[in-house]
């Protein structure tokens, strides 16, 4: 396959991550199916779009005629035949299970043309982890995306079965949707940035998890110190507590690692509250007026 062969994109998993890669898909000019197995997911997410494509316009990335066009090359689908049939480039969404993303490409692979390349966005794994299982290891590798609101970089990591060419193909992908594309040598769990800021987001948590401050006096030290808008318990928020607990879960157990189970336990206590952060209006802070945002925040000289 070749750039100009990649006519229609399939997004698997509705998501945060999976309605801000379809969204940047369809503003390159890619026809978008986003799939889920779950017709409420898929209007949810279809209103989130919306309120994407207005944040777009807002910060001046599309013109209000682009964003329009964008959402209407966005279709959504419960039905994987439907949705797979004619995709030339699958971006993998679903939750940080190696089991389940191997499931959901295997049952993919059956369905898909045999030279759609399947690409994972996932964020802690790699893809050797269940390339055996998606058919098709070959044309599988990871391409891992950050805040595309603010982020040009995405990750290209390929695995060692790998083909040379479904890694130059995803780069000229990358390139072609006016990102930043960063080309790992060999696989590494968190690529590069993500290896760097997990530390930084877990020796937070570890120092709430262990009363040594606040988690406001946690945020408070890094923005004064460090001159940031937004320490890293705002941070999680805004990926989702929910997803730091799975991949600091998964990891304390696959690493049987207590420090780690401790940051999981930690994190689980919102979870199950259901304080997943800005994506339910509460998490460490209540959106979508937050108490880091507020002047004086800080200082601690909130009115």
């Amino acid at each position: 396959m070749e750039l100009s062969d990649i006519k229609r994109v399939l997004i698997l998993g509705s998501g945060q991550m999976g309605q801000q890669i379809g969204f940047v898909s369809a503003a390159a000019g890619f026809e978008v199916i986003l799939y889920d197995v779950e017709e409420q997911a898929l209007s949810t997410a279809k209103e989130k779009i919306g309120k994407l494509g207005d944040s777009f316009v807002k910060h001046g990335k599309l013109s209000k005629e682009e964003a329009a066009k964008t959402l209407e090359r966005i279709e959504t689908s419960i039905d994987p035949e439907h949705a797979g049939k004619n995709a030339d480039f699958v971006s993998e969404s679903v939750p940080e299970d190696p089991d389940l993303k191997g499931r959901v490409f295997a049952q993919f692979n059956e369905i898909c043309p045999w030279e759609t390349i399947f690409t994972t966005n996932t964020s802690t794994l790699v893809p050797s982890m269940f390339a055996e299982q998606t058919g098709r290891p070959d044309r599988l590798l990871a391409f891992h995306f950050h805040n595309l609101l603010s982020d040009r970089i995405v990750d290209v990591m390929p695995h060692s079965g790998t083909s040379k060419d479904c890694v130059e193909l995803t780069r000229s992908v990358a390139e072609y949707m006016g990102l930043i594309p960063i080309v790992l040598e060999k696989e590494n769990h968190g690529y590069v940035f993500n290896s760097m800021f997990q530390q930084f987001l877990f020796s937070a948590i570890s120092l709430a998890a262990k009363n040594v401050a606040s988690i406001h006096d946690i945020d408070r030290s890094w923005m004064g110190i460090m001159g940031m808008s937004m320490g890293p318990f705002a941070i999680i928020d805004s990926v989702g507590v929910d997803t730091a607990w799975r991949i600091a879960d998964y990891w304390a157990k696959q690493l049987q690692d207590k420090n780690r189970q401790a940051i999981a336990d930690f994190l689980k206590q919102y979870v199950d509250q259901g304080l997943l952060g800005t994506k339910t209006g509460q998490g460490f802070y209540s959106y979508p007026d937050p108490e880091f945002a507020k002047q004086g925040f800080v200082e601690n000289k909130q009115d």
